[in-house]
């Protein structure tokens, strides 16, 4: 006997699927809880306890009278804390007279200072207890030498000062050092190890799958190539995209690869029957980059429209339209920290988002060119831009500004970073420089012939990918190809020594 299955009308079932994804982002766990002022009176209370009991019973100084009225009520109950009315104004005592330094207000009784005699020094002993007898005289030596180290900086600064006006030449002792570049890490160069032919036009992107065996390739010729990474071998073809294929992600949560193109569409394949099983529609120009967030089912698109998008991968669902760029948003990168969503725009700005939200958290307006690669460092939460002005890395959460990487002088279309500290950038003029991620030193520059039967003019990088083994590097270039690169294995510090002068920084610092 069978049992009836309860039938819904197509408009209740995705209704429920949108609900289910609204539910997913509808929490605001970024969202701060709300200060209770009890709470927080009692914690500082405990942490004024705990952390400065044993100073409680020293006076307060004159100028903390007035700050008084900022501690909470809790800390005025305790009796200890609070100077008596009755209490003189809290002044360095000792036997030194006070030295002349900066902060020592002279008054009529500070001008001439008499040291007590030898009775009142043992009768001062006696009167306080041998504990704070100690307290009392180390707190008085530390003060009196904190003045006097005042006092002596007072002296150089002015010293300083006399030396500029008179045109000395001793000044550069006295002045702050000019930053130098720090000793680069030594990596060994990258040579070309292999060229791999099939695709008929130009190479635009390219995914390594999480297994390390296979990545694959989408091509101008409106095919996606999956090769075997080992060999270099074709193994499979991939038709449906009826415009250039810009963008190739592989999953590392399902057998699915994802693709973009200059079609406006984007597609879900499922690689255990190599067929596309879903569409994401909503985007109105060319779809430019796309990634997946590592941890969630989300996937990422930006597109030639100026804006990006957010997809629910299960549900098809447009979850968020990132908007805010003026001009075509080149790229897009995720991780599973704040922020979760980074763009690059045509615009010359990048954009820090906010994911639940769907709203920007910071805008980057340091490039004065427009932005058409983003890296983030595998290990450090740090990443990097890539533009024709120069290459620029930069700091989580807020985007804050590291240092400029200037010398590629190139129209920058891709960026790789390895966990050794090899930034890699490619080049329209078909040039890949190689730097050191700390210290920003280019320790390598090559330009590989293109392909016989190819004009020089087509010599360009459009992407460039690590595998995870971090032992090889694939390019994507204007003349067809894939070109893999590894590192040389007989080289040493000895034969390639990095050629490298501890020059002044002269690097833009904006």
């Amino acid at each position: 006997m069978t049992e009836d299955v309860q039938k819904h009308s197509v408009h209740t079932l995705v209704f429920r699927s949108l609900k289910r994804t609204h539910d997913m982002f509808v929490a605001d766990h970024a969202k701060a809880v709300a200060l209770d002022d009890e709470s927080h009176k009692l914690k500082l209370a405990v942490k004024l306890k705990a952390d400065y009991s044993p100073v409680l019973h020293m006076p307060v100084l004159k100028e903390g009278k007035d700050r008084m009225s900022q501690y909470p009520d809790g800390l005025h109950d305790n009796e200890a804390y609070m100077q008596p009315a009755d209490d003189p104004e809290y002044l360095i005592t000792g036997t030194h007279a006070y030295p002349s330094g900066p902060g020592v207000a002279l008054t009529a009784d500070t001008k001439v200072h008499r040291n007590p005699s030898e009775s009142g020094i043992h009768s001062l002993a006696l009167a306080l207890p041998p504990s704070q007898a100690r307290q009392e005289s180390s707190r008085t030596a530390a003060t009196v030498a904190e003045i006097r180290r005042g006092a002596e900086r007072a002296h150089a600064q002015s010293t300083a000062l006399l030396l500029l006006e008179g045109g000395g030449t001793r000044n550069s002792n006295l002045l702050r050092r000019t930053p130098v570049m720090p000793k680069p890490q030594w990596h060994p160069p990258w040579k070309l190890f292999r060229v791999i032919s099939g695709h008929l036009g130009w190479v635009r992107s390219i995914a390594v799958e999480p297994g390390n065996q296979w990545f694959v390739t989408g091509s101008a010729d409106r095919t996606i190539k999956i090769w075997d990474l080992a060999s270099g071998k074709l193994k499979l073809s991939l038709t449906g995209h009826i415009s250039t294929v810009r963008g190739v992600a592989v999953s590392s949560r399902s057998p699915y690869l994802f693709s973009c193109g200059e079609d406006k569409q984007v597609k879900c394949w499922d690689l255990e029957y190599n067929k596309v099983i879903r569409h994401y529609h909503g985007h109105l120009s060319a779809v430019y980059d796309l990634d997946l967030h590592p941890t969630i089912d989300v996937l990422m698109t930006c597109s030639r429209d100026a804006t990006a998008r957010v997809w629910d991968i299960r549900t098809k669902a447009n979850v968020h339209t990132l908007t805010g760029h003026t001009n075509t948003v080149a790229t897009v990168r995720c991780q599973a920290a704040e922020p979760q969503v980074i763009t690059g725009s045509h615009d010359s700005t990048i954009r820090l988002w906010d994911l639940i939200a769907g709203k920007t958290r910071a805008t980057l307006t340091n490039h004065k060119k427009s932005v058409r690669t983003l890296v983030m460092h595998p290990r450090q939460y740090t990443f990097a831009s890539g533009s024709a002005d120069n290459i620029k890395q930069w700091m989580f959460p807020d985007g804050n500004f590291i240092q400029n990487l200037s010398g590629h002088n190139a129209i920058i279309n891709t960026l790789a970073v390895n966990s050794d500290g090899v930034l890699v950038s490619g080049a329209d003029n078909g040039t890949i420089h190689m730097w050191d991620w700390r210290t920003g030193y280019n320790f390598q520059r090559i330009h590989a012939a293109v392909q016989p039967g190819s004009l020089d003019s087509e010599s360009g990088i459009f992407a460039c990918v690590f595998d995870h083994s971090e032992s090889r590097l694939i390019t994507a270039e204007a003349d067809k190809t894939i070109k893999v690169y590894k590192e040389d294995e007989t080289a040493t510090e000895e034969s390639h020594p990095v050629n490298w002068k501890p020059e002044i920084l002269k690097r833009k610092r904006y």
